[in-house]
């Protein structure tokens, strides 16, 4: 181990939970001794003491990881999702699939309206579909069609682009119905705190 890496490590300890217990207790043998109570045994005294409250004393604890703020990620999510309606477009598309991607765009830029989604699981949910699935069904799809236009196949491509989009707009409506019902609990919660009688005002006795 180099010089400089001793020195850092002598530096950590020193500054250490454990160091400064035990300074703390081997202050409190030093007091002892000069009260007379440590006899001439007061360096193993003073030595064992601090032994006692380094070990005693909380270990280090790292510091936390720092994860991305979920506001921070769905402000990034609305720039992509601007950016997938832009690839989109300019990729022509059955009548179906255009309907079921302006259902799935509507729904999606409405849960992303800030102060909705705050969930992690939920934000991970909607930035995988706006930056993986639904550029991932439609580079699909119009690569099949070229294709199925040279040989065709037994299944029309759009069908299989329907269904997908179909499966990743029901994900949104699940989250969608999720802050639905939240925010009904919340109501009724507050319906029933507003509907319990007040307690009665007893009036002082008159003189």
């Amino acid at each position: 181990m180099a010089t400089s890496d001793l020195l850092r490590a002598a530096l950590r300890y020193a500054e250490s939970r454990k160091n400064l217990v035990g300074c703390v207790c081997g202050l409190a043998g030093v007091g002892l001794t000069l009260a007379g109570a440590g006899g001439p045994l007061w360096p193993v005294v003073v030595a064992g003491l601090y032994g006692a409250g380094a070990l005693i004393a909380p270990p280090e604890r790292p510091p936390a990881p720092a994860f991305p703020d979920p506001a921070e990620q769905l402000d990034a999510l609305r720039g992509d999702l601007a950016t997938l309606r832009g690839y989109l477009a300019g990729v022509e598309l059955p009548p179906a699939a255009r309907t079921r991607l302006g259902e799935f765009d509507a729904l999606v830029g409405a849960l992303l309206e800030p102060g909705w989604v705050s969930d992690p699981e939920q934000v991970r949910v909607l930035a995988r579909a706006v930056r993986q699935d639904v550029p991932e069904a439609v580079d699909a799809f119009v690569r099949t069609r070229w294709w199925n236009r040279v040989v065709p196949g037994a299944e029309p491509p759009e069908r299989h682009l329907e269904r997908q989009l179909g499966a990743l707009h029901e994900e949104a409506a699940a989250i969608a119905d999720a802050l639905r019902e939240t925010e009904e609990r919340r109501q009724e919660t507050h319906t029933r705190y507003l509907e319990i009688p007040p307690p009665e005002v007893r009036r002082p006795p008159e003189p």
